[in-house]
């Protein structure tokens, strides 16, 4: 067996060594029809790109996205080509809660933001929305939902939030299609339509807010400020937009060890379903360095403001920052 891995996906090469005769690592936007044509399967990130331009003709018959988000895989045309594949659905959903949660405790620090008298309207309570929520309610705030694709009565429409809230957090797919498509779901009538001046978070896709939209709503006083990890056209942003924003980040809400160990499992778990290979051990997030003393702070763990501060000194290292990013925890293992 034959299997082509992103070279970026941390942690799990030696345990697909131990699956397969052949594991060949590869820069992910870079893998192509030649690499996959005797591959039998394929383990990918968002910058591989898994459609008929690059499956036609191959051997490959399963496919895993160690991601939440699979929009940069062709389903149809696998089902159409009898090719099997797997997203990683929660996998580092605590991690993008801890990214929130540390932007948050920095807006309180920085911007003085009271908890207490600051309503957060969540947009998605799935795996990501719905530990925002338990972070938020923690931290003392009034919490508003929308998800109506759940149908919770307790949850409110889009219009209630665009209303009350101080603080508007997307956790939602990008999809383009449908009675609730998320693709520019914040444009220009959103931001016209907001009876507040609240802070705007996306970490879910770049899509979901227009970039330009947020840009001219902050430069008109619309939009207090924003924290923006996902942009659109990544890894080509908005620079214009990332000097304006309070944190912005290159697309690593989701980067803690211990997310990319939640995915990699369910790649393994899955891989082995479907070949029906034994199971090896699995895959532990590596400890802190024995140097790191941790006093209680979630910004100890985790503080989004490095990683702001690294991208906004040069954008041009978008990608750079993403594929070499330092080990982060979402908890002290001692």
């Amino acid at each position: 067996m034959k299997m082509i891995v992103d070279d970026k996906i941390p942690f799990i090469q030696e345990h697909l060594r131990l699956l397969a005769d052949e594991v060949v690592a590869l820069n992910g936007a870079s893998i192509g029809a030649a690499d996959v044509r005797d591959a039998d399967a394929l383990i990918v990130r968002t910058r591989t790109r898994c459609d008929e331009s690059l499956l036609k003709g191959s051997k490959v018959q399963f496919i895993a996205t160690a991601t939440i988000g699979f929009d940069h895989i062709d389903t149809d045309y696998l089902e159409r080509a009898g090719i099997a594949w797997t997203s990683c659905p929660g996998c580092n959903a605590a991690s993008v809660a801890q990214y929130v949660e540390s932007s948050l405790l920095l807006l309180q620090q920085e911007k003085e933001l009271s908890f207490h008298d600051t309503t957060i309207g969540i947009v998605g309570c799935g795996h990501v929305g719905s530990k925002v929520r338990t972070v938020a309610e923690r931290l003392g705030m009034r919490v508003l939902i929308c998800d109506p694709l759940l149908g919770n009565p307790d949850f409110v429409p889009l219009s209630v939030i665009e209303h009350d809230a101080d603080i508007i957090t997307f956790h939602v797919p990008l999809t383009r299609e449908g009675t609730h498509a998320t693709w520019h779901m914040a444009d220009e009538a959103f931001f016209q339509r907001l009876r507040k001046t609240p802070y705007i978070i996306n970490t879910s896709r770049g899509g979901v807010v227009d970039n330009t939209a947020l840009l001219t709503a902050i430069q008109q006083g619309r939009v207090r400020d924003a924290i923006i990890d996902v942009w659109e056209g990544e890894p080509h942003l908005n620079v214009e937009l990332l000097r304006r924003v309070f944190i912005g980040t290159p697309h690593i809400a989701g980067y803690s060890a211990d997310g990319k160990t939640n995915a990699d499992n369910m790649v393994i778990d899955a891989l082995c379903r479907h070949f029906g290979l034994p199971h090896p051990d699995k895959v532990l997030p590596p400890k802190l360095p024995a140097s790191f003393h941790y006093t209680g702070s979630p910004l100890e763990l985790y503080n989004p403001m490095r990683d702001s501060e690294a991208l906004k000194a040069n954008p041009m290292r978008f990608e750079d920052l993403r594929n070499h990013y330092p080990l982060r925890r979402e908890y002290f293992d001692v």
